[in-house]
């Protein structure tokens, strides 16, 4: 079935759609600090990055960060809805206002954690906890959040949310009603919900990494799909406990 759905994702709405995802892809692999920049933090310290501009904590600093964080969700988040928005589409044989509107009220979910998060990445950079790249400097925060993560594998909330995600036919079926954009949000939430703490793992794997955003977004869309997603989540969790566990070790 799902495949059978993305035979059909040919519109110029979904043209679109598949053109926001590589671009926001795109912008940030420009946006990705080369090896040279972070050898020269290494041995020069905070001062050589505030100079270059990367993180301060101002208006202007915040503001980037803001953007960096939208252009992630984005990226790594739209391509595990594509099954629920081809399934929004086949319900609704309408073109691409629907689909738009539906997209646009799932991103602004979006949107907003990607401020939450620019402020948790600020305060955490204030306190000495994350690098100016946005990795962790502290092995009881990797420890900590990997462990977070973790134990939400396991938790009902997790379990309610995944549940949505991968029957949304039901879940578009239960709001019809209430249309394209509070569907999105709708749909949007539901992911928040599924994914949050994965995401938050940025700061353990860093915050910039591609290798670290491209392997989270294959496995949370794999954790989307019935047929797989059933036998990944938990041990995903048993991985990221142990991963824990080790990390914490390692620092004491």
């Amino acid at each position: 079935m799902i495949a059978a759905q993305v035979r059909r994702m040919g519109g110029a709405q979904w043209l679109a759609l598949y053109a926001l995802i590589l671009g926001a892809w795109g912008l940030l692999y420009a946006m990705a600090l080369p090896q040279d920049l972070r050898d020269g933090a290494v041995i020069y310290g905070a001062d050589f990055l505030r100079s270059l501009c990367i993180v301060t904590p101002d208006a202007a600093g915040f503001a980037r960060i803001v953007v960096m964080w939208s252009l992630m969700s984005a990226a790594m988040m739209a391509p595990t809805a594509l099954p629920a928005f081809a399934t929004y589409e086949d319900l609704g044989h309408t073109g691409e206002t629907r689909l738009g509107a539906l997209v646009a009220g799932y991103l602004a979910v979006w949107l907003g954690f990607s401020v939450i998060a620019a402020g948790a990445q600020m305060a955490l950079f204030n306190a000495g906890l994350l690098t100016a790249f946005g990795d962790s400097r502290s092995g009881l925060l990797s420890a900590a959040l990997l462990a977070l993560a973790g134990l939400y594998q396991f938790s009902p909330a997790k379990e309610a949310c995944l549940s949505k995600c991968r029957r949304p036919l039901v879940f578009f079926m239960a709001h019809w009603d209430e249309g394209a954009w509070r569907n999105g949000v709708r749909l949007g939430l539901v992911c928040l919900g599924c994914c949050w703490a994965l995401m938050a793992l940025a700061f353990v794997g860093g915050v910039m990494n591609l290798a670290f955003m491209g392997l989270a977004t294959v496995i949370m869309v794999l954790e989307k799909l019935p047929q797989i997603g059933a036998w990944l989540t938990r041990p995903l969790g048993a991985v990221l406990l142990a991963a824990s566990v080790w990390v914490l070790f390692a620092t004491i």
